[in-house]
């Protein structure tokens, strides 16, 4: 047998490794080829070809491997199980950067499935490697690392850490000042993800620096990483008083109110979320971020936008408003109450109503002068209608109840009380009789307008338990006014007129 004889053996079983690969390879991106490819074993077959002689079909394998475990977390078990990982990082860092992205991809679709099975990837040794991979010279290599570590952190704090252990943030903090926009977005979202469990690893970020260049990153055109910059800034700034003040520092305002103009949907919600993770934090935070113009801007965007992008704007209206009398009145002055309004009115979503009901809320329970230009806006019945409404969330009727409470209970605002009058069950009645008792004793024009307008009428009807502080309010109020008036009013006083006009004798 001739020499050309053997190596054509050779190189048609070559031919047909390459072959099978790049099939299952193919096959392995579509759904619906899943459950066949899984059935014929394919994870024993690809397992060998991870350290075949020929750099492509090394690549290729890892490729398939990687679209396999990316499909169902059944199936990452199964190449954890198949000892695949150690096999695939055992000449990782002698291989060519397409073996690694391959490699790197693996890792990520094996680790984003469950906080499990990440831990088999760092116990397998992956992230020493892929924090080998964050120093090479290829972009792409950088960004398929990063990636692998961003969803192996999100998990929770204890994978977070030990991404952060194994040495990653100086060197994403680097990725992130790379000219290659794709590496940029990546390294912003892993710093994202590891600042968002706890304040400790928020600030291992911020000492690396991560602030300035995020800060700078900004004004970037590119929409996809600015929605990631302004979510790493908005994890580091929710922990804290003193990550807050560092983020504010990096003078981040008024640049950051242009995203919330800007035409992707996701920059002005992210935009908004890194405001309102500012000023939840204190009265000082968020009076910075009046004076920057940032009340207006959000009120703006709230205007502007509809479903979940609202959310993190009218949570930082609410928060703001929560502070202190001046800040409510901040976003009063701002016409923050009409958008508020009409999220109630125009939102399906429960929760957006619920925090829309709730900033509302907020604004009103100052003084008679706050919850007045609620009253006004005529936010009340609207609040009172969802309450009542029987397809409303528990959240939401919990939430319109306590806003309601919070603004009648300073609104002495007589119209706006009125309308609710008739109603309102009796456990919102309570707090509107109750302003009406604290208002009529000292108010001629309103007792007046209070019988004209049918409402003496309405609280004779009001059934209260004696002795109840509802009974109180009703007592106060009927001490407003002469006693045959409130006879006149009482349920049933028709009725015993009658009873007299016929039982009267005429003096003839």
């Amino acid at each position: 047998m001739s020499q050309r004889q053997v190596l054509q053996v050779f190189e048609q079983y070559q031919r047909a490794r390459t072959q099978f690969v790049q099939a299952v390879a193919e096959f392995a991106a579509r759904p619906q080829n899943i459950d066949t490819l899984q059935n014929a074993g394919v994870m024993t077959l690809l397992r060998p070809l991870l350290l075949d002689v020929i750099p492509n079909i090394q690549q290729t394998a890892a490729l398939a491997l990687g679209r396999l475990a990316n499909y169902n977390d059944a199936l990452a078990e199964a190449v954890v199980k198949g000892d695949i990982l150690p096999q695939l990082l055992c000449s990782l860092s002698e291989q060519n950067r397409f073996y690694k992205k391959a490699a790197a991809f693996v890792l990520r679709a094996v680790g984003k499935h469950s906080p499990q099975l990440a831990q088999s990837v760092i116990q397998c040794g992956a992230l020493e490697m892929l924090v080998i991979c964050l120093e090479d010279f290829d972009p792409g290599v950088k960004e398929a690392a990063s990636w692998a570590l961003g969803y192996i952190a999100r998990h929770n704090s204890e994978l977070s850490q030990a991404v952060v252990d194994a040495g990653a943030i100086p060197l994403l903090v680097l990725c992130i000042q790379e000219p290659e926009i794709a590496l940029k977005r990546i390294a912003a979202s892993t710093l994202s993800d590891i600042s968002k469990h706890s304040p400790e690893l928020a600030q291992t970020v911020v000492d690396a620096g991560a602030i300035a260049h995020l800060a700078q990153l900004i004004l970037n055109p590119d929409a996809k990483l600015k929605r990631q910059v302004l979510s790493a800034l908005s994890q580091i700034a929710k922990h804290s008083v003193e990550l807050a003040e560092l983020v504010v520092e990096a003078e981040i305002f008024p640049v950051v109110l242009t995203c919330l103009k800007d035409s992707d949907e996701y920059v002005k919600k992210n935009g908004a979320t890194l405001i309102r993770e500012i000023v939840k934090h204190t009265p000082e935070l968020s009076q910075l971020i009046v004076n920057a113009g940032g009340v207006a801007a959000v009120i703006d965007c709230i205007g502007s936008c509809r479903g979940t992008v609202r959310l993190p704007g009218i949570m930082m209206l609410g928060y703001v408003a929560a502070h202190s009398e001046n800040l409510s009145m901040a976003v009063i002055a701002s016409k923050g109450i009409p958008p508020l309004c009409a999220c109630l009115i125009e939102e399906q979503e429960d929760h957006i109503k619920a925090a829309a009901a709730w900033a509302l809320g907020q604004i009103g329970r100052h003084t008679p002068e706050h919850a007045c230009a609620v009253a006004v806006a005529n936010v009340l019945p609207i609040l009172l209608s969802i309450y009542m409404d029987a397809r409303s969330s528990e959240d939401l009727q919990i939430k319109t109840k306590r806003a309601l409470k919070n603004i009648l209970q300073k609104c002495t605002y007589l119209p706006a009380l009125e309308q609710l009058l008739h109603d309102a069950p009796p456990n919102i009645i309570k707090h509107i009789v109750g302003q009406f008792s604290k208002v009529l004793p000292h108010d001629s024009k309103a007792r007046r307008l209070f019988v004209t307008t049918g409402g003496l009428k309405k609280v004779q009807e009001i059934k209260a338990e004696p002795g109840s502080l509802l009974q109180e309010y009703i007592n106060t109020i009927n001490n407003c006014y002469p006693e045959e008036i409130v006879r006149y009013y009482s349920p049933g006083y028709s009725e015993i007129l009658l009873e007299r006009v016929e039982n009267y004798h005429p003096v003839l």
